[in-house]
């Protein structure tokens, strides 16, 4: 549902109870278990009605007869039966009323609380929630105002109502890029959390004087000393007595002061300051591929020209009249032309994708794991957060950070279904290569915010060791199976070329990583983009060159 979008928890930690999240697939236990607790808190709320609804009614029964009995307490205890009634109500009944008032009835709540509580996220996982929202919000150009009421494209009108993000939800991601001295962020969501409370939003745990605090700091940070005095005096208005305020506008007023004279004398460093203005924008990273990636996310960047578009069809494929495709070939459609990438669609059934993805549900992981086939840490998965998860590096054979991929995934193979070896066998009857050097059939779930960045397939020259332990050579060819539509994002993106593939289920994607002389094409740099709203699952099957010799003729010359 559009709604699930929100709960972006994300990302690595060998602990078993952190495994179910970048799976919307186990993120919707998480509804479930929040379902329950619901229901139990709710059984707890009635008990204790039903308890004071007992005391009420024994308040009330008594204050009744305390009236009566204190307007003439000698006639009253005159009567033998209420001398003896007020004996029994006080070595007895006071005594019942005590165990009543003294009875917990929160006993089942707390014990279904705490037995569920080692299935919730931590302050990790919550961490990496708030830094995948604002990778989405990088990636697909989101405004904070947009994000913040759940306004999303692929989402319904009424799903966005169950989205909204209140002023402490803002101010909490404001926080978090904080923490990772990312004003940039900072800045955003404070200013957003700001304009929810001065729109007259009501919070209990942030309060304009916080955020104004955060926010001049932030703006400082980037280099805004006027606005920076701005917020600080705002927040002294507020405030007159804010120790660090008081100190950081002198502070402020010095540092403007001493800009103005230096601007005053060299002209050089008027342009710096402007240089500065300009640069406030999104903190570096790692990918020098960045903007061309998000751009290809975005469905913008490089687009073929109408001559090479003219050059693509759409054909019924039988692969050189293969038996199993003489009389119902497939439905092939090329994608892009150089190098070639084509997808062939409705490939499997509704019926098959649903018992791969059963078959991979109980196995689904994040952290580091070993390819079955090879024993090599295939898989590239990490949580969003100041721990990463570790990758198996190539070249020197030792654990490194794993920055690209969020994703979580496991490896079938084709003996332990039916419907794996047929998959198998289509691959190979469709694209003429010998699935039987092929690695293990991997299925990947990308749940909100999944994600893989630019990489190859191939093992490239300074990765000699790439696939030495399988023995079969270097990946040849990629096979890379949708299993599931997705609302919005989730793309595949070839950066070198500029090209965007898109989610289609029951459809697959295919292109060579290798060239006929054995050669890496690096024009196959691809990645998966962030989803933004709904759940991508796909299967990857790796073809290697070994048992390829009669099938795929080498060559020379490197050519498509």
């Amino acid at each position: 549902m559009a709604a699930c979008w929100w709960l972006l928890i994300l990302f690595t930690s060998s602990s078993a109870h952190n495994d179910f999240f970048t799976s919307i697939g186990h993120m919707t236990d998480l509804l479930f278990t929040e379902k329950d607790l619901v229901s139990s808190l709710k059984d707890y709320i009635q008990a204790e009605e039903r308890k004071l609804e007992q005391i009420k009614k024994w308040a009330d029964k008594l204050d009744v007869l305390s009236a009566a009995a204190t307007q003439d307490p000698e006639g009253f205890l005159g009567h033998p039966v209420n001398a003896f009634k007020l004996m029994k109500r006080l070595n007895t009944e006071w005594g019942e009323l005590e165990s009543l008032v003294l009875t917990d009835m929160s006993d089942v709540f707390i014990s279904n609380l705490t037995i569920q509580r080692q299935h919730f996220p931590n302050d990790d996982d919550q961490t990496g929630a708030a830094k995948a929202l604002m990778r989405l919000q990088d990636t697909y150009q989101l405004d904070t105002g947009v994000m913040s009421s759940g306004q999303l494209p692929g989402t319904s009108s009424a799903a966005s109502l169950h989205s909204a993000m209140m002023a402490d939800d803002c101010y909490d991601l404001g926080k978090v890029a904080y923490s990772e001295a990312d004003y940039y962020h900072t800045e955003l969501w404070m200013t957003q959390a700001l304009k929810q409370l001065d729109q007259g939003e009501t919070s209990g745990s942030v309060d304009a004087v916080t955020v104004l605090d955060y926010l001049s700091y932030s703006v400082y940070q980037q280099g805004e000393l006027e606005r920076a005095l701005d917020f600080t005096r705002r927040l002294l208005e507020l405030d007159p007595a804010h120790q660090r305020a008081n100190g950081n506008l002198k502070y402020f007023e010095y540092q403007l002061e001493k800009q103005k004279k230096a601007e005053e004398t060299e002209e050089e460093e008027e342009a710096g300051g402007r240089k500065r203005r300009e640069t406030r924008d999104q903190p570096d990273d790692y990918l020098p591929e960045r903007k061309k990636y998000e751009r290809l996310c975005r469905g913008e960047g490089i687009r073929m020209t109408p001559r090479r578009q003219s050059r693509l069809f759409c054909r019924y494929y039988d692969n050189n009249r293969h038996p199993r495709y003489v009389i119902g070939p497939v439905r092939q459609e090329d994608e892009w032309d150089r190098p070639r990438i084509v997808r062939y669609h409705d490939i499997v059934t509704d019926r098959e994708m649903e018992k791969v993805k059963e078959l991979a549900k109980p196995r689904l992981r994040r952290a580091t794991i070993s390819n079955p086939v090879t024993g090599v840490l295939e898989t590239a998965h990490y949580r969003i957060s100041k721990r990463r998860a570790t990758v198996h590096d190539p070249q020197t054979g030792k654990l490194t950070t794993a920055h690209y991929r969020v994703s979580k995934s496991a490896w079938l193979g084709a003996y332990e279904h039916p419907v794996v070896d047929q998959i198998n066998q289509r691959i190979e009857d469709i694209t003429g290569l010998d699935v039987a050097t092929a690695e293990d059939l991997q299925v990947a779930n990308y749940g909100v915010g999944g994600q893989y960045e630019p990489h190859f397939d191939f093992g490239r020259k300074d990765e000699p060791d790439a696939f030495e332990e399988l023995g079969t050579g270097n990946r040849i060819a990629t096979w890379l199976l949708y299993m599931s539509d997705v609302q919005a994002g989730g793309a595949t993106v070839f950066t070198d070329i500029g090209a965007s593939v898109w989610p289609k289920k029951g459809t697959a994607v295919f292109w060579y990583n290798l060239f006929p002389s054995g050669d890496g094409d690096y024009r196959t740099r691809h990645a998966a983009c962030p989803v933004l709203v709904g759940n991508k699952w796909v299967s990857n099957k790796w073809l290697h060159e070994r048992g390829q010799e009669f099938r795929r003729r080498c060559g020379l010359q490197e050519s498509d």
